[in-house]
């Protein structure tokens, strides 16, 4: 008995020293692919020198807080001009482009998103127009075009108007009750442009603004854009297993659960209302078709319509970057306004000449507010809503200066260091609306100013944002002034979507 027991501890011993040798073997074997892995990656990246980077964990960790983010890199941007490389973790590199020449290299090709970024998105928006390549992504763009068509969005106007107005009527209640208090802008613009989208995209009348019902979705899509940047800047959280075991994948998964149950909502009512063909030639003969009557409705040159899976991804996609993305830029223009007072009183006395005794804007107001949109766009420049867009390149790139990238590469647009190049820009962090001025002579890079991206994949929905941007400043500065808080300046923090990680903060004074 005491000789069956030593023998079997010998062959267990046994075993256990050849499962550590195979482990031993393996490590060497994996120690030894990835070191050869970061020297062809050093290689590659002789030409475009960069801050120092640690052999395992990159540049992660020069990056200590969100806060920091932005301008770390703007750091970095004006010590290694037009591009560097940044290091997420040893062996994940991705070149960041901060110069228009480069940028217009880059956008002049057809190039797919970079997986590593826009596929954390894929939970949660499906495979829509923002993640598709290739002849699907020629077929949705070529779908959705007419649904950017200036006669769809004309009456968008007077909607959008509407769902502005709510907004300031909460706003004035509320600084009646405390004028001493300032409000927190974003969480207020992001309900009012999700119903706005809501009603002009999907012809969905909510109350989300007042009764709140739609705070889930909302509270979603702020967890979504923070957990899906901090995974994308993470080396350990690149794995899905990984991931989907920590308590930030836990969060995520409920997220996009929550965010799935409000367009599957929006979607099966919409369908339920075209469950007949008469019902079905009422919407096509319609005069304004919305986006979701445009989306039900398209079929391509073979007859074929999008599948319920694109469909989906379609408007899960449409909801995030129509609401989320303008709800930035809108915030953050209220906030410029805030800081430069002159510039605001111009543009109240504009769109006070715009419309003279009437209240309500219309199309052709948009046009006219010239001023309005310089200040907008420079508000997009200093605080450009996406601030960083990647690529994953189809093909070897080689830039005007000869540097050259191989196929596969990512290759990352940094837009927020672009708009404050100051090798383009003359004082790029000073707010001034007269850069965009037709009467201005200076000849500008046209890829210097690109809050919208550019190029065949530029945002589709960009003639939208401007609308609404105009039609939610021009409705704000009518009835209120807008003042600064000085206790609680913004804190820019580049998720998906350039937030602020204190909030936006501003006082609001009633207009006679």
């Amino acid at each position: 008995m005491v000789f069956i027991t030593e023998k079997t501890a010998s062959l267990t011993f046994q075993i256990v020293q050849l499962c550590a040798g195979f482990c031993l073997i393996y490590v060497l074997i994996k120690s030894t692919q990835l070191y050869f892995k970061r020297q062809g990656l050093l290689k590659t990246l002789e030409s475009f020198p960069g801050p120092p980077s640690h052999w395992l964990y990159g540049n992660v960790h020069q990056i200590t807080s969100h806060a920091e983010e932005m301008n770390i890199m703007q750091n970095w941007a004006e010590k290694f001009p037009y591009a560097f490389p940044r290091w997420f973790g040893g062996f994940i590199p991705a070149v960041v482009i901060t110069h228009p020449d480069y940028a217009k290299t880059l956008f002049s090709r057809n190039d797919p998103k970079a997986k590593e970024m826009y596929e954390r998105l894929v939970p949660w928006i499906g495979r829509g127009l923002l993640i598709l390549n290739g002849p699907k992504w020629h077929q949705h763009r070529r779908l959705l075009t007419p649904a950017f068509h200036y006669d769809i969005l004309k009456p968008y106007v007077a909607q959008i108007a509407d769902s502005v107005k709510v907004m300031l009527d909460k706003w004035e209640k509320l600084i009646a009750e405390d004028p001493t208090k300032s409000l927190e802008m974003f969480d207020h613009v992001s309900l009012m442009t999700l119903d706005s989208i809501m009603k002009c995209a999907f012809s969905y009348k909510s109350s989300c603004q007042t009764e709140r019902e739609l705070d889930y979705y909302v509270s979603a899509v702020h967890d979504m854009t923070l957990l899906v940047f901090q995974r994308v800047t993470s080396a350990l959280l690149q794995n899905q297993l990984i991931y989907s075991c920590t308590p930030s994948g836990w969060r995520f998964k409920e997220a996009c659960s929550l965010a799935h149950h409000h367009t599957e909502k929006v979607i099966a009512e919409r369908k339920k209302s075209l469950k007949n063909e008469r019902e079905l030639e009422k919407i096509q003969k319609k005069r304004h078709l919305d986006f979701l009557d445009i989306l039900l409705c398209a079929k391509d040159e073979n007859g074929v319509g999008l599948s319920d899976e694109d469909l989906r991804a379609e408007v899960d996609t449409f909801m995030f970057a129509g609401h989320d993305t303008t709800a930035s830029g809108i915030s953050w223009i209220l906030h410029s306004m805030a800081q430069h007072p002159e510039h605001q009183q111009k543009c109240r006395e504009e769109i006070k000449d715009i419309l003279g005794d009437r209240e309500d804007i219309h199309w052709d107001d948009l046009g006219k507010m010239t001023y309005i949109t310089m200040c907008i766009k420079e508000s997009l420049r200093l605080n450009s809503p996406v601030p960083v867009v990647s690529r994953q390149l189809s093909k070897p790139i080689t830039f005007f200066d000869g540097r050259t990238l191989p196929e596969g590469f990512r290759v990352s647009v940094a837009i927020h260091c672009i708009h404050k190049n100051p090798s383009v820009w003359q004082d790029p962090e000073v707010f001034d609306p007269t850069r965009f001025s037709a009467d201005n002579p200076s000849q500008r890079h046209p890829h210097s100013f690109i809050p919208f991206a550019a190029g065949s994949r530029n945002c589709i929905g960009q003639q939208f944002a401007m609308n609404e941007m105009k039609v939610a400043l021009a409705l704000t500065l009518l009835r209120f002034e807008i003042l600064p808080d000085p206790s609680k300046l913004p804190i820019p923090i580049p998720q998906i979507v350039l937030k602020s990680e204190n909030g936006i903060h501003l006082f609001l004074k009633k207009l006679d």
